[in-house]
């Protein structure tokens, strides 16, 4: 089986995007010690099905990467990307000057620390530049976001970023092709793994979250695990839709 897992925060908050930093040193030495192969994101997509791989993601550059998964990932020499909130390099959290009160307002890498990850080999790609619902969006402020991202951290950093994730996972409308004619690669949150024959600019993701039983972990791959997977796909669906319902 082939999937991308993605990770936001390493604290221990207990909020929707946290991990702690003790589960996330269980979950890489589970990797480290199993047959599934750490590779980047592009490399994972050149695999065959049938090969046991997966790329590791970073949401949104949280400061507490650089102490808490940066030495764990080095000691075994994976890879993985991370996705940079360009506007808000160095500051925190509240996008658009807003606190979401189901998450820590936590602190951001700056440029000169994402550097030196990026020279250590981190790869760095674009998440926006304020992390906005695209959906929200007219064509003017969608190219601002998605390719102003892209612009910055060429200017930044040297070099423009090659792939691209959808802020809250949200893809579809004219962001699809902006994102398409900006990079080669973007990433949604659909809780799945890689299929046979995927749309590069629509790759799904398995948040790690999920991943914290040892049981869990244990049962990659197998039908049980992917019907698993298509169960909580399902009810994080209709847990989206009775949000939306309530706001009307």
């Amino acid at each position: 089986m082939r999937a991308i897992l993605t990770w936001h925060s390493l604290d221990r908050s207990g909020s929707p995007i946290s991990v702690a930093p003790e589960e996330f040193r269980r979950q890489v030495d589970w990797l480290a010690a199993s047959n599934v192969q750490v590779v980047g994101v592009e490399r994972l997509l050149a695999l065959p099905d049938d090969v046991d791989a997966a790329a590791l993601t970073f949401d949104d550059g949280f400061a507490n990467f650089a102490a808490e998964a940066a030495p764990v990932l080095g000691t075994f020499g994976f890879a993985c990307t991370m996705f940079v909130v360009t506007g808000h390099v160095g500051g925190d959290n509240r996008w658009g000057g807003r606190k979401d009160t189901r998450v820590p307002t936590l602190p951001l890498l700056g440029w000169d620390e994402l550097a030196g990850l990026r020279d250590t080999g981190v790869t760095l790609a674009a998440h926006t530049k304020t992390h906005p619902r695209l959906a929200a969006l007219d064509i003017g402020a969608l190219e601002r976001e998605i390719g102003g991202a892209a612009d910055e951290m060429e200017s930044r950093l040297g070099s423009r970023p090659a792939g691209f994730a959808y802020p809250y996972g949200v893809s579809g409308g004219a962001a699809d092709e902006v994102v398409a004619r900006e990079y080669r690669w973007a990433c949604t949150t659909q809780l799945r793994a890689l299929g046979t024959r995927e749309r590069a600019h629509h790759l799904p993701r398995i948040d790690a979250w999920y991943l914290r039983e040892p049981a869990r972990r244990a049962g990659w791959g197998t039908s049980q695990f992917r019907a698993w997977l298509w169960c909580r796909r399902q009810g994080r669906r209709a847990g989206s839709w009775l949000r939306r319902a309530s706001w009307r």
